[in-house]
């Protein structure tokens, strides 16, 4: 839960930069958003959340 908050946070700060910068359209912003709601209620859900919850345990796991 933690982490989809932080992914979720920081994937929030990256659009308002780009869209400070005119590097990403508010339509484009758009279209990701209806994208990841869509993806969300898809069958490929469980599969996206187990390979970021994978991928943030491997990072987790790293020792600087």
């Amino acid at each position: 839960m933690a982490i989809s908050i932080s992914v979720v946070l920081l994937l929030l700060i990256l659009a308002v930069v780009f869209l400070r910068n005119g590097a990403l359209k508010l339509s484009h912003a758009v279209v990701c958003v209806l994208l990841g709601f869509y993806l969300a209620s898809t069958s490929m859900a469980p599969t996206i959340h187990s390979g970021l919850t994978a991928t943030a345990d491997v990072v987790s796991s790293l020792r600087p």
